[in-house]
């Protein structure tokens, strides 16, 4: 009987002091106001509806085709973007992924962008309708890198593949070796959490650091703590419908089944970057929308790192879903997006004079 006392004790002591991390509800205030009041657009109503044809489409498929379906629906997002510039393969012998090179680009002026996709699916293909974007905005190159993906491979695979393409990209463009002149880095959702954690690896390791960052709607508190996790369930379609299920589990069953399948504790910044050291990180832009499960690891981040004296700011759109930013040709709000990216980014590094996007 002691013995089994003693397990529960330690299983305890285990939960809250190492699984669980700090307490970031200091970190909920202040929030910023949205952007705009509009109501929804009828093309924003068409993609909600669009995002319930992939449960339609797997229905009836045996749940170990589900992965595959998801990779391959995901990836069929950038099959058809059009783009006014050059797509060059990338392979540095241990990471791949592409170079998106705008028309007439400056090599110098780069970008690394971490595609989302819940660290499963996602490809430098899938995120075209970003990167291209970001290429054109940076009259630069862009790599979008194709980090190993789970299950597949381990938690850890993947941000060891985001760390080396981010030494990569210092010093190496799309046609060889050569200096960098302006580095950014950028990313969704799970790209999203990736590109943070680097910011504190990069910063941690002295190496040069970004000219600034951008993360799309990241995930930055792996315990699943943020109040959004559970108060957004019903309003975010995207993220709803696929993680519904796990607000129904225990946090603490949440927290062991994530440190036994990683082997890192949910609370580590390798894979929370909201309870790392956010002190003398690089200038860093945040969007998220008010509806999604994720807007309050967004707001804690920027919040906390805001006040360990870090230049960042969270902006935020009502209603939109979960990376909007990705129908940028669909959407205004998108549009508007983009647009603050683009003066956040004039404020932190030269950009080439262009119109405002339309």
């Amino acid at each position: 009987m002691t013995w089994i006392i003693g397990l529960a004790l330690l299983t305890w002591a285990i939960t809250h002091f190492y699984l669980r991390g700090e307490d970031l509800s200091l970190y909920d205030n202040p929030r910023p106001e949205p952007f705009s009041n509009r109501p929804p657009s009828q093309k924003h109503k068409t993609i909600v509806e669009s995002l319930s044809g992939f449960s339609e489409m797997v229905h009836g498929v045996p749940p170990r085709q589900h992965l595959a379906l998801s990779r391959n629906h995901m990836d069929g997002f950038g099959r058809d973007v059009k783009f006014d510039g050059e797509i060059i393969p990338w392979n540095d012998g241990a990471v791949k992924g592409e170079w998106v090179v705008a028309a007439g680009a400056d090599s110098r002026r780069r970008m690394l962008y971490i595609h989302g996709g819940a660290y499963v699916m996602g490809s430098s293909l899938s995120h075209r309708a970003i990167t291209t974007r970001f290429a054109n905005m940076l009259g630069g190159a862009v790599l979008a890198v194709d980090y190993r993906l789970m299950p597949e491979h381990s938690r850890r695979d993947g941000i060891e593949d985001c760390r080396a393409a981010y030494q990569w990209i210092i010093n190496h463009g799309p046609a060889g070796s050569e200096p960098a002149d302006r580095v950014y880095t950028a990313g969704d959702s799970a790209g999203g959490n990736l590109v943070l954690a680097l910011s504190a690896w990069i910063r941690d390791q002295g190496i040069r650091a970004p000219d600034a960052v951008i993360a799309f709607s990241p995930a930055t508190d792996s315990t699943f703590t943020s109040p959004s996790w559970t108060s957004n369930l019903a309003s975010d379609p995207m993220l709803g419908p696929q993680f519904g299920r796990f607000a129904r589990i225990p946090l603490w069953l949440l927290w062991w089944g994530g440190w036994i399948t990683s082997r890192i504790p949910p609370s580590s910044p390798l894979v929370s970057p909201a309870f790392g050291d956010l002190s003398r990180l690089p200038p860093t832009l945040v969007q998220a929308s008010e509806a999604e499960m994720l807007l309050d690891d967004a707001c804690r981040y920027v919040n906390k790192a805001c006040a360990h004296g870090s230049p960042a700011v969270l902006q935020i759109w009502p209603h939109v879903v979960h990376v909007w930013q990705f129908f940028e040709s669909e959407l205004p709000e998108a549009k508007e997006a983009f647009e603050q990216i683009h003066r956040f980014l004039e404020q932190h590094g030269s950009l080439p004079v262009m119109d405002t996007p339309s």
